[in-house]
């Protein structure tokens, strides 16, 4: 247990932005049966506990709202098993997402979510926030990979949730559940994952357009190819401004916006599918379209779209970062929104994300705490939410609700349906200790 005010100091902060939060300790748990005795004297002494990961959550998910105590399971990280034949890996939920991925890949087999902070999320954040990730357009995000958990309910009842088969419907989907529900349910222990058969080939692009509206246009064109892309990633001017000269790849100079589009499957067949990609991309409008030469490339132009969350943060005293997802066809009308919104409340945004499936990243950069900047930020960010969900839409893509959106949970949701899933967090949880604070707002 880490008392010390130091060494605790790393619990009580996300990447977020939300601020500290004080909490009384943090507990850096070791097995399923330490995780079952802090959960058990937890619930008899009516302290509050906060799961949390390794810190990477964007939206204050990990954060000890109510004090008491941070749950870290960061020193659970084994790989339990890879079974080429069942396809399947069994791991601890504090597992690195990227060196899982590395570790597959070694047998011939693939973990394909891939969230941004892939080589420092863990695998149990991803779970309780059902992270994506680009790769999400064609493969899904993290609930599709997840068959069974274990897992450890306030007071210490361990389930045993799900299966190891590709499919079974025996009862209620309780695993579905867990996942997704941001740790106000249960804390993972151990995580049973579906993998798949590595892909042989891949092929990626760099498609650069003279504006951000052009690129999001294009989306729909290489859309209706029938071509499936692994990822179809969008990054406005502002975030390549900021990337520029600070990442491995070289970006190109005056480029408005950048399609990435990535394919992946038999060698044979797969040039022709990039061919029509880019022809697709200087139809709508596309300057230039390059083409990965190689492995180096390839990891270099990822490396490069991984840094842009940190590097606008880096480069301003405030980044609000919000979340949404619209549907395909209204990825253009957004931007035009987004871009109206920007102007009119006079502040700055970088917009990147996963076009392919609508998905998002809005940035608001702040480099002052002026009480009008604050005001402006905020207004904005409703004004988004707003324009998320009158383009149906909904307000969190894969980052979670946490503390930052929750106030903008009844936007979305009705009462009947907010005052379910209450219901279903007293089911787990009925004196609200695991995670309080979050998702829900105090008052509906």
């Amino acid at each position: 247990m880490i008392r010390d005010e130091e060494r605790l100091e790393r619990f009580l902060v996300d990447e977020s932005g939300l601020g500290r939060y004080p909490a009384e300790a943090a507990v850096l748990v070791e097995s399923r049966a330490e995780v079952e005795l802090v959960l058990r004297l937890a619930l008899e002494h009516r302290v509050a506990v906060t799961p949390r990961g390794t810190g990477t959550g964007m939206t204050g998910g990990a954060l000890p709202a109510r004090g008491g105590i941070v749950l870290s399971t960061e020193r659970m990280n084994k790989i339990r098993e890879i079974d080429f034949d069942d396809l399947v890996a069994v791991v601890e939920p504090g597992v690195i997402t990227g060196d899982l991925q590395a570790a597959v890949e070694l047998e011939g087999l693939f973990y394909p979510p891939d969230p941004a902070s892939l080589s420092s999320c863990s695998l149990g954040g991803n779970v309780a926030e059902n992270a994506g990730g680009p790769r999400a357009f064609k493969y899904g995000v993290t609930r599709e990979y997840v068959l069974g958990l274990e897992a450890v309910r306030m007071g210490g009842e361990t389930l045993h949730t799900g299966r190891r088969t590709s499919k079974g419907v025996t009862g209620y989907d309780v695993t579905g559940a867990i996942v997704g529900s941001e740790g106000t349910f249960a804390v993972a222990t151990e995580i049973t994952l579906k993998l798949l058969p590595k892909p042989p080939a891949v092929a990626t692009l760099l498609a650069v357009f003279p504006d951000l509206f052009i690129a999001g246009a294009a989306v729909s064109q290489v859309l209706h190819l029938g071509a499936r892309p692994r990822a179809l990633e969008l990054l406005d001017r502002t975030t390549l401004e900021h990337l520029r000269g600070r990442t491995p790849y070289r970006l190109p100079e005056g480029a408005g916006a950048v399609l990435i589009c990535e394919l992946d499957g038999e060698a044979e067949g797969l040039e022709a599918q990039l061919l029509r990609c880019a022809n697709a991309c200087e139809q709508a409008g596309a300057v230039e379209v390059v083409v990965a030469q190689n492995e180096q490339q390839r990891r270099d132009l990822w490396e490069t779209r991984r840094r842009a969350n940190p590097l606008l943060k880096e480069s301003h005293k405030h980044k609000i970062p919000e979340d949404i997802v619209v549907p395909r066809g209204a990825i253009s009308e957004m931007l035009h929104r987004v871009d109206a919104i920007a102007a009119a409340e006079n502040v700055v945004c970088a917009t990147y994300g996963h076009a392919g499936d609508g998905n998002l990243h809005i940035n608001l950069l702040l480099d002052d705490d002026l009480p009008d900047t604050r005001r402006r930020a905020e207004a904005a960010v409703a004004q988004i939410i707003r324009a998320t969900l009158d383009l149906r839409g909904t307000l969190a893509g894969e980052h979670g609700v946490g503390l930052l959106k929750s106030r903008f949970i009844p936007w979305e949701q009705a009462p009947p349906l907010i005052r379910l899933q209450r219901e279903l967090k007293r089911v787990f949880d009925p004196e609200d200790l695991l995670n309080p604070g979050k998702i829900f707002p105090t008052t509906e």
